[in-house]
């Protein structure tokens, strides 16, 4: 079955930039190292690190980046160096052909590819206990390390009320490997929001201690161990948008987690920071540290440079390179040709083609599955604001669940928008991609009421979407003031007591949406039998045709989140 391409714009060019816990383990055999060359001996060693971040299953994109990978590796046999790949995190997580295999068809691809460590990200704690039957809530992420055919890391994962390391087969805070000849160590980061961003029962007894002193403690062992570079995978990140000047942070988010962990290090104890989780570009300096990230889902890769004196393999400069869409080029009818790299034609490796086509061609019966609903225009989803989409899953999970009185999805639900045209399983998957349950929350009017207050002072996390009642937010005397209307205009009283229908996700403490109330567990259900996405396509059913211009489903001129502002609403008294 041949693959689909996929277009995007693309980057090109090279940065230079002067150069400024668990014991490390040295494999039996090297990973990711270069052939050897019959070329003369040369003065320098190079070795070009090349990562992926927030794949989220994308398997397709897998051999053009192999491609890639290829000239890269024969240009650095050519002069002796060596290349190592790298994954900041979020592998698994968000198609049919990963999680149908709970992650594991992304192992055997990167096995093909010669992956040389990975770091956790928050997306790969979402399948929990390994396949349909209860148990071990980590038990999936602990099959897919002892599966891995490379190390996957966290030097900040800890259990929870200490500062220990999980007790994991073949789990590692660092490694040391060697690459053309030099010791180099990698330490794998995890970001402090991933306790409240995470299906709370997968996680349980787990905790993320802070990124830098973690770090750190790593960096320092690694160094004492006898490594020589030093490169963090971290998935935490950053935001840039512009990559002509690598020292130049005037076009960065100020508030990347990423940067951060950067300038609390110590000058020369870390060589490069592979980045992730924020899905957005970044190819800077920061506190003498090169930084890079890679967007997501497979649009791009990142690499650095390192250029060492071949003798005493001292650093001698480092190249920032910004990210490269796999598909630099738009052709016309969608085609996505890969170029040239390195001087030589880019071409996909038929191996690793070879190796994904059994999942890729499982997920597709199960895609092309029809939902007996068409849609006459795409439903949009946005992520910080009410939409078609958001309100469309809210009402089709309120209608599944019986004795539901309102229904509120989170915004981080909605992935993808929903194509035009007849629904199909596929589709329903890649607006929706968590395997989350539904669950249902008993609450006051009142204690609804603090929450979606709650909900939106912050600017945390992605807007609820609400089906059955209506809001009106705007400050007042008092603060914050809310007033909530069944969809029939009927105010709801602070005394009347309410079932909401949602997720496992957020009834459980994901983004911190029911946990201020502490509500007694008795008020939580959570329906182990039923899953919310399956709710939302048992519902779709009953409505064989669907317009996002319906106005009962979104109205502009009359939200179901009438706000005085955008989020955050700060009240000044």
């Amino acid at each position: 079955m041949p693959l689909s391409r996929f277009v995007f714009a693309g980057l090109a060019g090279c940065l230079v930039v002067a150069c400024g816990g668990s014991t490390p383990q040295l494999p039996a055999e090297p990973i990711a190292t270069a052939r050897p060359s019959a070329s003369p001996i040369n003065l320098k060693t190079t070795l070009s690190v090349l990562g992926l971040n927030d794949l989220h299953g994308r398997l397709r994109a897998l051999p053009a980046f192999s491609g890639y990978v290829e000239n890269v590796r024969r240009a650095r046999a050519a002069d002796n160096g060596g290349v190592a790949l790298v994954d900041a995190g979020d592998m698994f997580q968000g198609t049919l052909e990963s999680n149908l295999s709970e992650g594991a068809s992304i192992l055997d691809a990167y096995r093909a590819l010669g992956m040389s460590v990975a770091t956790l990200g928050n997306h790969e704690f979402d399948f929990g206990p390994e396949g349909t039957s209860p148990g071990d809530p980590q038990g999936a992420i602990r099959a897919r390390i002892r599966e891995a055919a490379f190390p996957i890391l966290s030097a900040n994962l800890v259990q929870r009320g200490t500062h220990d390391a999980p007790t994991w087969d073949k789990f590692q805070r660092s490694v040391m490997l060697p690459i053309a000849g030099v010791r180099v160590g990698f330490v794998g980061l995890l970001t402090r929001e991933t306790p409240s961003i995470v299906n709370a029962a997968w996680f349980a007894g787990l905790d993320v201690d802070p990124l830098e002193p973690a770090l750190e403690r790593e960096a320092r062992a690694l160094r004492a161990s006898g490594a020589e570079v030093v490169i963090a995978v971290a998935h935490a990140g950053g935001d840039c948008k512009n990559f002509n000047d690598p020292n130049n942070l005037s076009s960065c988010s100020k508030e990347a987690e990423i940067f951060a962990v950067a300038r609390a290090l110590p000058a020369g104890l870390v060589d490069a920071i592979f980045a992730g989780h924020t899905h957005a570009g970044v190819a800077q300096i920061v506190n003498g540290i090169p930084i890079v990230e890679a967007y997501s889902s497979g649009r791009a890769f990142s690499r650095i440079d390192i250029v060492l004196d071949a003798g005493t393999h001292r650093i001698n400069e480092r190249h920032v390179f910004p990210p490269h869409d796999l598909c630099p080029k738009l052709a016309e009818g969608g085609d996505c040709p890969l170029g040239s790299y390195e001087g030589q034609a880019v071409v996909e490796d038929p191996a690793l083609i070879s190796t994904i086509e059994p999942a890729l061609e499982r997920a597709e019966k199960l895609r092309k599955t029809p939902l007996g609903s068409t849609l006459s225009d795409v439903f949009h989803g946005e992520h910080s604001k009410e939409s078609p989409l958001g309100n469309l899953f809210a009402d089709l999970l309120r209608e599944d669940v019986k004795g539901a009185d309102l229904a509120i999805v989170n915004g981080g639900t909605l992935r993808s928008d929903l194509p035009a045209g007849p629904l199909d399983y596929g589709a329903l998957f890649e607006a929706m991609p968590f395997d989350n349950l539904v669950a249902t929350v008993r609450l006051s009017g009142a204690e609804l009421k603090a929450l979606l207050a709650a909900h939106l002072s912050r600017d945390a996390h992605g807007i609820v979407s609400l089906s059955g009642i209506r809001l009106s937010a705007r400050c007042g005397h008092s603060g914050l003031e809310l007033k909530l209307f069944r969809a029939n205009g009927k105010p709801i009283a602070d005394k009347e007591m309410l079932v909401v229908a949602t997720s496992d996700y957020l009834a459980t403490g994901g983004d911190d949406l029911f946990t201020p109330l502490k509500l007694p567990p008795d008020r939580t259900q959570i329906d182990s039998t039923k899953a919310f996405r399956d709710a939302l396509a048992a519902s779709l059913k009953h409505h064989p045709q669907l317009s996002p211009k319906d106005k009962s489903l979104f109205d502009p001129a009359h939200p179901r989140l009438e706000l005085s502002s955008p989020r955050p609403i700060i009240c000044s008294n």
